[in-house]
Formats: structure tokens, C-alpha cells, sequence
């Protein structure tokens, strides 16, 4: 079924639901870091054990770490019964998801008259309740700024959830944008990524980082002194709350890695 589809359904559920508070934002938790993505068949033997069947990976993951950002939504637009199914998978442990917004909103329209789907698919936080975290929101690295582009992005976000935007081109980063993000109370994603800038951008109170790899995406192991430089901008730049992703599934470095950045993390005092 087509991503519009789907929408539709979403926007009909959302039109019709009557939803109940989602829990208060001092609930999350002041760290966050977990994987971009949680199912790697690659990380049987390195990461889940051989015999551990897959209805048993979630399970072993969060008992690892306690979010994930959910990178299947970004193909495919969800069910509300698969958004549904999310929260029943996480139990009751104090577990959070981050999603990445479909790219019918962000690649296909790229953001040209997708108000009502960004709504629509907002929908998502509602259905999550307590244990949604962050709406992320990737633009491709054709998208270079323009004010236009930049209007357009921040006028259609619903500010009752946390929107997070990812740019993959440089023409980005510069003070305008910042301050336009610091008005609407947008996070501006901080990369660790090839050919962008290597540095840690606050717009709120709470920052979001995605670790892609320094040189090559997806395959670079940060060694402790790569991520204690990022622990050490953290700790400069006063934020009470960090989102971490880290997306270098290659070999598990992802899982790994998000362990070493939690444990550099819980040495600071964060709020």
C-alpha cells in the first residue's frame, strides 16, 4: 500500500481520537543514547547471541540500552496498530523511541505544503504516549539552505512534540538558522558525519547528536578520546537533557559505542 495510504488512515485515527495526556517532559530521562535502528541480522554472534532466536533481539537490546531510534518509519509510513504494537514491545520498562519522519514529508515533498502530514504523522507521539521521544527529520544532502526552505520547515513542525531536523548539507549551519531554531524551539541535529561540520549546534535546551562515522559512514569504531571531545561540548554548552545516536552499525560499533558515550555521560551533571 502506498505511503499516502497509510497517511490517510493516520489522519483519519488522529481526527478521531480522543488521546490521553502523554506524561510530563521531566519524566525523560537527562541521557539518551541508544542505535539508529535495533535489527541488524550482521549483529548475531557480535552482538545477539547465535542461539537467541529474533523474537528475542528487542528484548536483549533494551536491556542494554533504553531507546532506539526507529528507522523503519522513514520507508514505510506505520500503522497506528504497528505504532501500537511499539508500546506493547517495550513492556514496562522505561524504554523510548525516537522516529524518524517518512520521507514522504521529507524527500518526496521536502516539505512543500506537508502541514497536515507532519500533523498526521505527529499522531505517532499520541498513540506512544510516555515513551515517545524525538521526531526526527532528515533532509537529503541536495537540500541546501535558502530562507524559503528554512520558513517552510520550521512553519509547518507541531512545537507539542520534540522535532529534530537533520541537514546532510553544510550551507546549513550558519547563525540565522540557529537563531531561527532557538525562536521556534527546534533541535538543530549535531553530526558526526564525512564532510560536515564537526561540531555540537544548540538551539534548546536539549541536544540531539547522530554519530554516522568520522571519515566513512557507518563503519567507524569512535575510540574514548573521540567521544570524550563530544562529552567535553556537552558539558560546556549547559543543556539539561542529550539525545546520542549512534548509526555505525558495522561490527556492532553502534552498541558498543553508545555504552562507552552513556558511561563518559553519567559523569556529568546534566539539568
Amino acid at each position: 500500500m502506498p505511503k499516502a495510504a497509510f497517511g490517510l488512515k493516520m489522519h483519519a485515527a488522529r481526527l478521531e481520537a480522543d488521546v490521553a495526556s502523554t506524561g510530563g517532559d521531566d519524566e525523560l530521562p537527562a541521557i539518551n543514547v541508544g542505535c539508529s535502528g535495533w535489527f541488524y541480522w550482521h549483529w548475531r554472534g557480535a552482538f545477539y547471541p547465535e542461539t537467541l532466536p529474533t523474537s528475542g533481539w528487542f528484548p536483549h537490546y533494551a536491556k542494554t540500552l533504553k531507546t532506539v531510534e526507529l528507522n523503519a518509519p522513514f520507508y514505510s509510513w506505520p500503522t497506528v496498530n504497528a505504532v501500537k504494537a511499539w508500546a506493547r514491545q517495550a513492556g514496562r520498562g522505561k524504554f523510548i523511541y525516537t522516529v524518524k519522519v517518512c520521507e514522504l514529508i521529507t524527500h518526496v515533498r521536502q516539505f512543500k505544503g506537508t502541514k497536515t502530514l507532519v500533523q498526521d504523522f505527529g499522531f505517532i507521539a499520541d498513540v506512544l504516549g510516555p515513551r515517545m521521544g524525538c521526531f526526527l527529520f532528515q533532509l537529503p544532502p541536495s537540500y541546501h539552505y535558502s530562507t524559503a526552505r528554512l520558513k517552510s520547515i520550521l512553519s509547518q513542525l507541531d512545537p507539542r512534540h520534540r522535532n529534530v531536523v537533520e541537514f546532510r548539507h553544510r550551507s546549513w549551519w550558519q547563525p540565522k538558522v540557529y537563531a531561527a531554531f532557538k525562536k521556534a524551539g527546534a533541535i538543530f541535529c549535531s553530526s558526526s558525519a564525512p564532510r560536515l561540520p564537526d561540531e555540537l549546534v544548540v538551539t534548546t535546551d536539549e541536544v540531539y547528536i547522530r554519530f554516522h562515522g568520522k571519515t566513512k559512514w557507518y563503519r567507524h569504531d569512535y575510540t574514548r578520546e573521540e567521544l570524550a571531545v563530544w562529552v567535553q561540548r556537552i558539558q560546556e554548552s549547559g543543556v539539561r537533557r542529550v539525545w546520542a545516536y549512534f548509526n555505525n552499525d558495522r561490527d556492532a560499533f553502534a552498541i558498543k559505542n553508545a555504552r562507552e558515550f552513556i558511561r563518559q555521560l553519567r559523569k556529568l551533571a546534566l539539568g
